[in-house]
């Protein structure tokens, strides 16, 4: 096999230069500003706005979940200035996002935060946080076996939750 073939031929590869490491005591607003900087964008009121409000939040939050909000404050934004604001967030290394189904992604802060993992009930799509020592033990240890240095896990259990199995079988979601 030729040395340049790539195992997965899909995945599109990743920048060669990695993005700059923000120092742990390095406010968020000066990692955003920096990253806009770099991207040739500017920092601008609504852009400000939305960074605040996204800090304000705790756990997995939904856009248009942070559009009302913004407008329950009195806040003008347009749909699309949220959207690539959120973009631009998660590129920054503010924010993750994370997708339970096909039909909804949340969003969730990890700059100075620590990131949780999910259990998510397919029938009434609850999802409960929970952080677990065991489990980046885990990680760390399968990293350290195959000579990588970890840097950030997603872990997702799915399951029938109390609630829904009480829910009539053609309710459950898919």
């Amino acid at each position: 096999m030729a040395k340049t073939s790539q195992i997965l031929p899909n995945i599109p590869k990743m920048s060669a230069t990695p993005r700059p490491e923000s120092l742990p005591y390095e406010p968020v607003c000066a990692v955003f500003r920096r990253y806009l900087h770099q991207a040739k964008l500017k920092f601008t009121p609504e852009r400000a706005m939305i960074l605040d409000a996204v800090l304000r939040k705790e756990g997995l939050f939904e856009p248009e979940g942070l559009i009302d909000y913004l407008k329950s404050l009195g806040h003008r934004v347009s749909r699309a200035t949220v959207y690539r604001t959120l973009s631009h967030l998660q590129d920054a290394g503010i924010l993750k996002q994370v997708f339970f189904d096909n039909k909804q992604s949340y969003y969730e802060v990890i700059a100075g935060r620590q990131t949780h993992d999910y259990l998510i009930c397919v029938a009434t799509g609850r999802v409960i946080e929970f952080n677990s020592d065991k489990l980046r033990m885990l990680r760390d240890e399968v990293c350290l076996q195959h000579g990588y240095d970890p840097i950030s896990h997603r872990f997702q259990i799915f399951g029938l939750s109390p609630e829904g199995k009480s829910l009539p079988q053609n309710t459950a979601k898919p």
